[in-house]
C-alpha cells in the first residue's frame, strides 16, 4: 500500500523558485519514495542523480562546474539524492543557481548538520529547508478507518512508522527490519562524523536514554556509566539529534527562581527504534514501560504534526523545584499552551505555580480516548 507524504504540498510550488530544496531526514524514511511522487506529478524535463555515487562525487568539483552545466543542459529541475556525500555541494548550487535563473535544485540528506552547514553560508536566503519524518498517524489515516487506526495503535507504540514496516505482516520480519536498520544504517550515519569509530559507545548512550524517556537526562551520569568524558557524551547526543534520531526538549522557564531549566529530555523519533534498541517487542500487556511508550509517541506523532502542517512552535517541558512537572510546552504566536500526556487518566490538575504564574495559557491533558485530536 503506497501512502502519500503531506510535505509534498510545500515542494511543489517551489519547483520553479530558482533555489535550492532541501529535504532532510533519517535513513529509509522515504525521501527517495518522495522524490518519486514528485518526479511523477511534474510536467518538466529533469535529471537525477545519486550523490553516493562515485562517478557523481567526481563529477561535482568546483573545476568540473562547466561540465556539471553541460551534463544540465536547458533542464530546469536538478534531483541529487543523498547530496551531502558530495563536497562543496553548497558553493556548487550556489554558482548554478546564480548563473542559472530557471534552475531549481532539490536534494535529500540524512543529516541536518551535513546539509545545513554546506549549504548555511554559501545558499543564505536561497534555499527552502523541509524534515521528512517517519510516517505520521494523519499520513496514515488517509488509508485506514477510524476502527483501524485504533486497532493498530499498539503496534504503532511497539514496532514505529517507517514506511517498510507498514509493508510487513510478519512481526518477526519486523523486527528483523527494525534491528538491521538501526545497524546497518542509523550507526553508520553516525559514525562518519569526525571519525568516530566506537559504535559500541553511541549504543551505549541510546540504551541508557531509552530508559530515561521522559525524565530529565543527567550528561554527567551518562558519562559515568558509558566510561566517557561529559563533553564526548554532550557531542554523541548532539550527533543522535541531527541524524534525527533523538529529540532535545529543553525545559521552559521565565526566570523564576522555583523553575528548573538546565536539564534537558531526550525522545526517540520513532518508538521502533526505542523498542529494538533495548531489544524490547513486547506487547503492553507484558510491560511495564507503557507510560514511556504512550509519551514517546504522542510527542514524536505531535512533531510530525507541527512540522507537517507548517506550524511553527517553541516546545519544551516544564518542572519546579516541588517535582511538578507538565510533559509538552508549545510557544506559539505569543501564546503558551500546555498539555500533560497520560495512558489512561482522564484527569488531571495542573500545577498550581504554572497557572498562577501562566494566566494566559491553554491546558489539557492527553490521553488514549482524545489524543488523534491532538496529533491529526
Amino acid at each position: 500500500m503506497k501512502y502519500l507524504r503531506t510535505i509534498e504540498k510545500y515542494i511543489i510550488p517551489q519547483i520553479d523558485s530558482n533555489k535550492a530544496i532541501l529535504i532532510l531526514g533519517a535513513r529509509r524514511v522515504g525521501k527517495t519514495f518522495l522524490l518519486n511522487q514528485i518526479s511523477n506529478s511534474i510536467d518538466k524535463d529533469f535529471i537525477r542523480l545519486i550523490g553516493e555515487e562515485f562517478t557523481v562525487m567526481d563529477l561535482f568539483r568546483i573545476e568540473n562546474i562547466q561540465s556539471i552545466r553541460n551534463l544540465i543542459g536547458e533542464k530546469k529541475l536538478l534531483i541529487i539524492d543523498e547530496a551531502q556525500k558530495i563536497n562543496n555541494i553548497g558553493n556548487i548550487i550556489k554558482l548554478l543557481l546564480d548563473t542559472n535563473d530557471k534552475l531549481t535544485v532539490i536534494l535529500t540528506g540524512s543529516s541536518s548538520f551535513d546539509l545545513s552547514n554546506k549549504f548555511g553560508e554559501p545558499l543564505t536566503g536561497r534555499k527552502y529547508s523541509l524534515i521528512l519524518y517517519p510516517f505520521s498517524q494523519k499520513e496514515i489515516n488517509e488509508k485506514q478507518s477510524i476502527l483501524e487506526t485504533q486497532a493498530q495503535l499498539e503496534e504503532r507504540l511497539i514496532f514505529g512508522s517507517y514506511p517498510e514496516i507498514l509493508n510487513i505482516n510478519e512481526i518477526d520480519n519486523i523486527k528483523k527490519y527494525l534491528n538491521e536498520l538501526i545497524n546497518d544504517y542509523l550507526l553508520k550515519d553516525i559514525l562518519n562524523y569526525e571519525n568516530i569509530r566506537n559504535s559500541q559507545k553511541i549504543f551505549n548512550i541510546l540504551k541508557f536514554i531509552s530508559y530515561q524517556v521522559g525524565s530529565n537526562v543527567s550528561l554527567e551520569e551518562i558519562s559515568k556509566k558509558v566510561q566517557i568524558s561529559r563533553n564526548t557524551v554532550e557531542k554523541y547526543i548532539d550527533i543522535l539529534c541531527k541524524v534525527f534520531i533523538l529529540y532535545k526538549l529543553s525545559g521552559f522557564s521565565r526566570n523564576l527562581r522555583s523553575e528548573i531549566s538546565k536539564t534537558s529530555k531526550y525522545y526517540f523519533i520513532d518508538n521502533g527504534i526505542r523498542n529494538a534498541i533495548i531489544s524490547n517487542f513486547n506487547f503492553t500487556e507484558n510491560r511495564d514501560d507503557i507510560g514511556k511508550l504512550w509519551e514517546n509517541y504522542i510527542i514524536s506523532e505531535r512533531l510530525k504534526y507541527l512540522n507537517n502542517n507548517n506550524i511553527f512552535s517553541n516546545n519544551y517541558y516544564w518542572k519546579n523545584y516541588d517535582k511538578q512537572e507538565i510533559d509538552w510546552i508549545e510557544e506559539r504566536d505569543g501564546k503558551l499552551f500546555a498539555y500533560e500526556i497520560k495512558w489512561k487518566d482522564n484527569y488531571y490538575k495542573f500545577p498550581k505555580s504554572f497557572t498562577e504564574n501562566y494566566p494566559e495559557s491553554e491546558t489539557k491533558l492527553i490521553n488514549n480516548s482524545n489524543y488523534l485530536e491532538f496529533i491529526t
